[in-house]
């Protein structure tokens, strides 16, 4: 098959194995246990998929298909474990459920490797170690280490006092809220998101700011005041409440933009040239994640069973909603199309210069 009817088969046929995953769970167990335990795996994933080309290791990369695929998919899951136990015994407090503070430092240790594995292209670990795979380690250890320490700056459960799920011991009792430190973060992601749809126009007009460090400064820079922008137009000025937004703005951008790059490799509108075809990209990124996001919310009742939104049900319904796209969904498309490269729909081992999936550094 080719493109753009490979990615629109893939793509359909991922996010019915994704909502068939889903429904095998009660509701409460996919949003605390499952979620949980899917998120642990995502960062090594991104390592794997961006820092490797998923041209390592050795003893998977020179392999065929599914074979790679599957050894790949494998070294990801036994990351994920280590990384589950880890903190489920620390940030957790070994809680059962996990408590909010593990599930939000794991969603943002997600953020956290992408900013480093995308916009800094894993610099300074590629530049101090020879050798990929340690570069894509030491990258992943530095990752969470980062992120330990934002966790513990910026967050703040104290609005949770009293709720079942307060564990007082657990809070890091940071700067900001828990809820708008998180979309926050997530809403500056999406503004690297929507750069990759760029090809990362206007920072290509200069040389000099294409090199590492100064691009991963100057984009995590743009990152910052943009996604802070948004942020406050929609939380402050437009008065949406922050779960809702997170929802109906940077999720499904983030989403779409896995759909229009990863998934159809950025052919849809292939014959537009830059920057005319970033923004066509970013457009339909947006378009096609709020479509598919509504899908999968009108789909969450049959699938899971009835939920309840807004703070008063404990964002039950927006919680299952971007579990089921960012959790379960993303990671299952980056596997099959970056794991597998869409075998056996297609056979070419070829890498789109546009994909999320590599680095631009």
């Amino acid at each position: 098959m080719k493109q753009p009817a490979l990615g629109l088969v893939a793509s359909v046929m991922v996010m019915a194995v994704s909502l068939g995953f889903v429904s095998l769970f009660s509701g409460p167990t996919f949003m605390n246990w499952v979620s949980f335990l899917t998120i642990c795996f995502i960062p090594m994933q991104i390592v794997i998929g961006i820092t490797w080309g998923c041209k390592h290791p050795g003893f998977a990369a020179g392999r065929s298909q599914p074979v790679k695929g599957l050894l790949l998919v494998l070294l990801a899951l036994a990351a994920g474990a280590v990384v589950a136990i880890v903190h489920y015994n620390t940030v957790g407090g070994a809680v059962n459920p996990p408590p909010p503070m593990v599930s939000m430092c794991l969603i943002i240790s997600v953020l956290t490797t992408f900013w480093l594995a995308i916009m800094w292209g894993g610099w300074p670990f590629v530049k101090l170690f020879k050798s990929p795979v340690a570069a894509g380690m030491a990258m992943l250890v530095g990752a969470y280490l980062i992120n330990f320490a934002l966790f513990r700056v910026f967050f703040n459960y104290g609005f949770m006092q009293g709720a079942p799920v307060y564990v007082p011991a657990l809070d890091p009792h940071g700067l900001f809220n828990a809820w708008n430190a998180m979309v926050f973060y997530i809403t500056v992601i999406g503004v690297m998101f929507l750069m990759l749809n760029l090809e990362l126009w206007p920072l290509t007009k200069s040389p000099v700011l294409m090199q590492q460090p100064m691009l991963g400064l100057v984009w995590t820079l743009v990152a910052l005041v943009v996604g802070g922008v948004v942020f406050y137009l929609g939380v402050s000025v437009l008065r949406m409440d922050v779960v809702a937004f997170m929802v109906q703005v940077p999720i499904p951008f983030i989403f779409g933009t896995i759909i229009v790059l990863n998934m159809f490799h950025g052919s849809l509108f292939a014959k537009a040239k830059p920057p005319v075809r970033g923004f066509l990209n970013a457009l339909a990124s947006a378009v096609i994640g709020t479509i598919l996001a509504r899908i999968y919310g009108a789909l969450s009742t049959v699938v899971t069973g009835q939920l309840s939104s807004g703070p008063a049900a404990n964002y039950e319904f927006e919680i299952w909603l971007a579990s089921a796209l960012l959790a379960v969904t993303f990671p299952f498309l980056i596997f099959y199309a970056e794991f597998f490269k869409m075998w056996p729909l297609h056979q070419a081992e070829n890498v789109a210069p546009q994909q999320v999936a590599s680095s631009p550094a």
